[in-house]
C-alpha cells in the first residue's frame, strides 16, 4: 500500500484522530523473525510451550522451565524493531493520547522508542522474586546462573503470564479505560482469539472508534472493523503515517 491509495474517508480519520489506541500480536514481531513457540513450531527438546509455560512446571523443576526461557531469550535477543515498531512509537509522538496495547513479551515495542505501552502478557526481560514479588529486569544473554535468584536469595521467575494464571486486572482496567475513549484503533498482527483481548476492539467499537485492522489474514475482528488492510504491518503502518499532518 501506498499513501496516496490510502482511502480518503481513513486519510481524513488519521489527521483528525486525537485518542489513539493500538493493538499488536504476534504477526508484528514475526516480521522481525522472532519465532513462535506454540504448535508444532514450539517444541523444544521434546517439550511443548504448554508444557512449560505453567507455575506448576516451574514449581516442579524451575531449571527445566529456566533453560527454556533462557534458549527463547537468546533467539530473541537477535531480533530488531521493524518498520512496524517503529512507525508505532512515532504515531505516540503525534497524537496528543496514544495507547499501546501488546499482546508480546519479546519488549521490541519499548526497544523501538515507544513508552504508553501495556505489555498484557508481561516482558520476558523482566523477572519476579517469589518470595518478595520484587520485579526487575534481568536482561543477560545467557543467564549468569540457571535458575536465577533475587538478591534475597530467592528464586526468580519470569514476569510473564503463564497458562493457568490470570492477566493483571489493573492493567484490564487501564486498557479498558483507554478503549472506551478512543476516536480511533489499530489492530495490528493479532489472530483475534486470545481472549481478553480478543473482546478489546469491541469495546472501542461501542464507544463510536474507527477500527483499522492490519492483517495478512482476515480475523474475527475484521467483522467489527471499519476497514481491513490486507498485509505486513511493517509495510502498511509506515504509509498511513505519511498521511498524518496533526497540528
Amino acid at each position: 500500500m501506498e499513501a496516496n491509495s490510502i482511502p480518503t474517508e481513513l486519510s481524513e480519520i488519521l489527521k483528525k484522530a486525537r485518542r489513539v489506541v493500538a493493538i499488536t500480536g504476534a504477526g508484528i514481531s514475526a516480521e522481525s523473525g522472532v519465532p513462535t513457540f506454540r504448535g508444532k513450531d514450539g517444541l523444544w527438546k521434546s517439550f511443548r510451550a504448554e508444557d512449560l509455560a505453567t507455575p506448576w512446571a516451574f514449581e516442579r523443576d524451575p531449571a527445566l522451565v529456566w533453560k527454556w526461557y533462557d534458549w527463547r531469550r537468546g533467539l530473541i535477543a537477535k531480533a530488531r524493531p521493524n518498520a512496524g515498531h517503529l512507525a508505532l512509537a512515532e504515531m505516540e509522538k503525534r497524537y496528543p493520547e496514544f495507547t499501546l496495547i501488546t499482546q508480546n513479551v519479546d519488549g521490541l515495542h519499548r526497544k523501538a522508542g515507544s513508552h504508553k505501552v501495556i505489555e498484557i502478557h508481561g516482558n520476558l526481560w523482566r523477572v519476579r522474586c517469589t518470595a518478595e514479588e520484587k520485579i526487575f529486569y534481568l536482561e543477560d544473554v545467557p543467564l549468569p546462573e540457571i535458575p536465577p535468584h533475587c538478591s534475597c536469595g530467592a528464586l526468580v521467575r519470569p514476569d510473564v503470564v503463564w497458562f493457568g494464571e490470570s492477566l493483571n486486572p489493573m492493567l484490564i482496567q487501564e486498557s479498558q479505560r483507554a478503549l472506551a475513549t478512543c476516536d480511533l484503533l489499530f489492530v495490528v498482527g493479532t489472530s483475534g482469539i486470545v481472549q481478553p483481548v480478543a473482546s478489546f476492539p469491541a469495546i472501542a467499537k461501542q464507544s463510536g472508534a474507527y477500527i483499522v485492522e492490519i492483517n495478512p489474514e482476515p480475523t474475527p475482528i475484521s467483522a467489527i472493523a471499519s476497514i481491513s488492510l490486507k498485509g505486513k504491518s511493517g509495510e502498511i503502518l509506515p504509509e498511513l503515517l505519511k498521511t498524518q499532518s496533526i497540528q
